[in-house]
């Protein structure tokens, strides 16, 4: 089986890239409506009701091993992650087959899906332009954390 471990605190302090939550920072609800959207045609029935939406209490589940990362490239458009979206990774889940991780494989930060079966362990893309990445003994793949959500600017 191939070798990797994860990361821990002290392993942070030089990596850059890495958006910190910050534990006692403020926090802004945002107003939300308990409707939800229809992609078809709305309901003239439903009545207008508005609580409020905090995206730390969305997103984040522990915060101490939360932290966000900014995308570049492609490999991932099939999960739907874009260049430019901002990924929310919690280093609290444990990694299993089929989740999306961000792993540091030979020094290289990437976000892939792993795949773990039969002592075999690859890092695939959702891109068919992208091969699977074979961990082997080897290499230094380190799991660092799985994707738990996102954030993505629409153009305006």
């Amino acid at each position: 089986m191939p070798k990797f471990h994860t990361l821990t605190t002290p392993d942070l302090i030089n990596t850059r890239g890495i958006f910190v939550p910050l534990p006692g920072a403020p926090r802004q609800a945002l107003p939300v409506d308990s409707i939800k959207i229809s992609a078809g045609f709305p309901s003239p029935a439903a009545d207008y009701e508005e609580s409020r939406l905090d995206i730390n209490e969305y997103l984040v589940r522990n915060p101490v091993s939360t932290f966000f990362f900014p995308v570049q490239g492609d490999s991932m458009e099939g999960a739907e992650i874009f260049d430019g979206d901002i990924l929310v990774v919690d280093k609290s889940v444990r990694p299993r087959h089929g989740h999306i991780v961000v792993a540091f494989v030979d020094g290289l930060r990437l976000v892939k899906r792993l795949y773990r079966r039969g002592g075999r362990m690859a890092l695939e893309a959702e891109n068919p332009k992208y091969r699977p990445l074979i961990v082997t003994q080897e290499m230094d793949c380190v799991i660092w954390g799985v994707v738990v959500g996102k954030f993505k600017r629409m153009p305006v």
